[in-house]
This record gives structure tokens, C-alpha cells and sequence, in this order.
């Protein structure tokens, strides 16, 4: 007989810096899943109550699943992080969404009483990986005329989005990247991240580091010395590195628990999952994603855009994060619900792990303000995706 549906929480969150993805970056000679190890241990070290061997699932999200993210991250990274033979594990890949649907596997597991506690994140070492590696897509895809050209360049597909919008113009996507990088800024200065950073020790060409401050975020950015940034997707575009972005490493994942351990071992988590949802778009505009997301999982779970206190938008080009603006009425870039902490275009985007840094990033947000209730973490996907997932402040 199946048991009754249980309550799942956000015990904690956290997440490595986010290093530049070249070899000088902080992450050049380390490898992926040992990033991974240091956050499963982080978390496990500040949660001391939740045993681990209690810990019934380890889920990791990868996009490019070789060297050193391949052979089953999950698992690998369960055994190297010390955690109990007994704890098995698993990889995801749904591109940038790997470690949002990783952590919304775990939300499902303990959900159908299948588990009470999961450890869930996602990772990409895009230094080690580039975008792309190894794939070799179906060339029906282009002889068929399945999928524009474009839906296999990032950069042309946020074009295309400027092209079906074209009252969002580059000017804009400029002031919304500035205000990004205030606002990452603001946060980082006034120690708002000092919990959700985990320093990590990294052996570099210089000998060993510690890494323990994200390398993406340009805080002198102005729109003025913006405007001469290349236009590397279309002669005459609007997508430059300085409104996009970062190509980075890194690793974010999260601790997930049932309402039963939450009682059994009186837990304090800091937010409670509601419900979440997956979307397809076309291709050539992969960034228009969470708009279709965010409208199903409004409607499955009874809620309304209105009820959201904070919007935690993975920013992979400021024009997405225009539309989606613009799609459910939101008062300008400047409304206060939107990544009041900064998002990827300050931080970066190491693919797969992008999920888990938005939810870290939420549930500072409901720590910081214990009046709000509901917030969202959404994502745009490669090859036409959206992802988005509601949770309810704990406090």
C-alpha cells in the first residue's frame, strides 16, 4: 500500500564560487567532482542532526557527463564524499536545468514517501567542458528543418528573442545587466553570501588558493563602457558578453528532508517545497522557457503570479529576463521581487549547477525577509526548455 504524501523541505543550501572557465581560473586545475564532494560535505558538516546514513539518495546534474563528470556523478561523489556505502546515487542531465531537476527528483522521491532525506545539486566545469563537447547532434535536426540553426548557438537564440521583441532593445538589456551587477554588488559587500559561498582550497599554477569569491561579477560595469563590447552572434546584434552570462565552473546543491525527519529530529529548514514544472518552447528561443513554466506550475498549484514574493531568474541573457518582465506585468527590471541578490549575469552560469545556486539564493531571501511566503526558482533550458519550481518560506 502506498504511503501518504509527504512534506518536503529545504533543510540548507550552498555552493562553490563561481570561477572564470579558462585554465587561470580558480577552478582550472580542479576537478568537478570534487567540487561536488565539497559541498555534500559542507552540508552534511553544518547539519549535524541528519545522520548519513539517513541520506537514501545522492542526485547530481551534469550537462556534459565525461571525464571528470561522467561514471555516474551521484554515486562517485556519495563514496569520495564519505557518505555511507549504503547511500546510492545518480546523474541528470536536462542541460542548464540539470541541478534544478535533480533537486526536483529528490522534492518527488521524499514527496511519494519513498525517502526521507536527499542530498541534490548540479555541477559543470565548463573549463574542462565546453559547451558542446562529445555531442553529435542528428543531422535530421537541420536536413528536416526540425529546429532552426540558430537553437544550436546560446547567443543567436537570445538574437532571436530580441528579434520577436523587438521593443527590448539592446539599451535596455544594458541597463538591466548594470543593475544585475549593483545588486550582486550590494549583496556581496553587505555579507549577505557569506553562507551560501563555501571557500574552497584549489591548487592552481601559483600554487595552492582559496577560493572563496566569484570571479564573474564586474561591479565597475556602466552602461557607457558597455557599449563598445563586441557583438559576437550577429554583425549589428544586441548580445555582448557584458548583457549575458559568464561561462564558469562551479558546483550548488541542496539538502532535502520529509516533514516526518523535520519532526522526528526537530530541524529548522528554510523553506518547503509547493510544486514544480517543465515546459517546452521553441528551440531558436530557448530563453522564453520560464514563462510557460512559471504559468503551469502557477496553475497546478492554485497560486497566482501576484502571490510570489521573489522570482529567482537564472539570467543566461538580460533580453530573457526582459520578456519574462514583460510577460507576467512585472514593474520594470527594477521590480523588488526580481533577484534582489543579483543573478547569473553578475555571477555566472556553470550550466547544470545554476538550479541549486537559485534555490541557495531564495532561501537567503526568506531568511532575510520571514514575512514573505512563496518564491520561485526558474529556468530557461538548451533545445527549448523552461523549468520552474514554487517553495513557501519555512520560517
Amino acid at each position: 500500500m502506498a504511503k501518504e504524501q509527504q512534506e518536503v523541505y529545504c533543510l540548507d543550501a550552498c555552493r562553490t564560487v563561481f570561477g572564470k572557465a579558462r585554465p587561470d581560473g580558480f577552478f582550472g586545475q580542479t576537478r568537478a567532482d570534487d567540487m561536488v564532494v565539497k559541498v555534500i560535505r559542507t552540508l552534511m558538516h553544518r547539519n549535524p542532526e541528519v545522520d548519513p546514513a539517513l541520506i537514501d539518495d545522492n542526485i547530481w546534474g551534469a550537462t556534459t557527463q565525461m571525464g571528470d563528470q561522467g561514471l555516474t556523478m551521484g554515486r562517485t561523489t556519495a563514496l569520495l564524499a564519505g557518505l555511507p556505502v549504503s547511500v546510492p546515487g545518480y546523474s541528470v542531465d536536462r542541460m542548464c536545468a540539470g541541478g534544478m531537476t535533480a533537486i526536483n527528483a529528490g522534492v518527488a522521491t521524499i514527496s511519494m514517501g519513498m525517502a526521507d532525506a536527499i542530498m541534490a545539486g548540479g555541477v559543470e566545469h565548463m573549463g574542462h567542458h565546453p559547451m558542446g563537447q562529445g555531442a553529435d547532434p542528428n543531422p535530421r535536426f537541420i536536413a528536416e528543418k526540425i529546429v532552426d540553426p540558430s537553437a544550436l548557438n546560446m547567443g543567436m537564440t537570445a538574437e532571436n528573442i530580441h528579434d520577436m521583441y523587438p521593443n527590448l532593445t539592446r539599451a535596455m538589456a544594458d541597463e538591466y545587466a548594470v543593475y544585475c551587477q549593483q545588486k550582486a554588488k550590494e549583496a556581496l559587500d553587505s555579507g549577505k553570501f557569506d553562507d551560501i559561498i563555501i571557500p574552497m582550497t584549489v591548487w592552481t599554477s601559483e600554487g595552492w588558493k582559496v577560493a572563496d569569491k566569484d570571479e564573474q561579477p564586474r561591479p565597475e560595469a556602466t552602461v557607457e563602457n558597455m557599449q563598445g563590447l563586441r557583438l559576437p552572434f550577429r554583425k549589428g546584434g544586441r548580445v555582448t558578453a557584458g548583457n549575458s552570462s559568464g561561462l564558469n565552473d562551479g558546483a550548488a546543491g541542496a539538502l532535502l528532508v520529509s516533514g516526518k525527519l523535520v519532526k522526528d529530529l526537530k530541524l529548522k529548514p528554510k523553506m518547503k517545497a509547493v510544486g514544480f514544472a517543465y515546459a517546452g518552447v521553441k528551440p531558436e528561443v530557448m530563453g522564453l522557457g520560464p514563462i510557460p513554466a512559471t504559468e503551469k506550475v502557477l496553475e497546478r498549484t492554485g497560486l497566482k503570479f501576484d502571490d510570489l514574493d521573489f522570482i529567482e531568474l537564472n539570467e543566461a541573457f538580460a533580453v530573457q529576463a526582459l520578456a519574462y518582465i514583460e510577460a507576467f506585468g512585472m514593474e520594470g527590471y527594477k521590480d523588488k521581487r526580481l533577484n534582489p541578490l543579483g543573478g547569473a549575469i553578475a555571477f555566472g552560469h556553470p550550466l547544470a549547477s545554476s538550479g541549486g545556486r537559485l534555490v541557495a539564493h531564495l532561501a537567503k531571501l526568506f531568511e532575510l525577509n520571514p514575512k514573505a511566503k512563496y518564491g520561485i526558482t526558474t529556468l530557461c533550458v538548451g533545445l527549448g526548455m523552461g523549468a520552474a519550481t514554487i517553495w513557501e518560506n519555512a520560517e
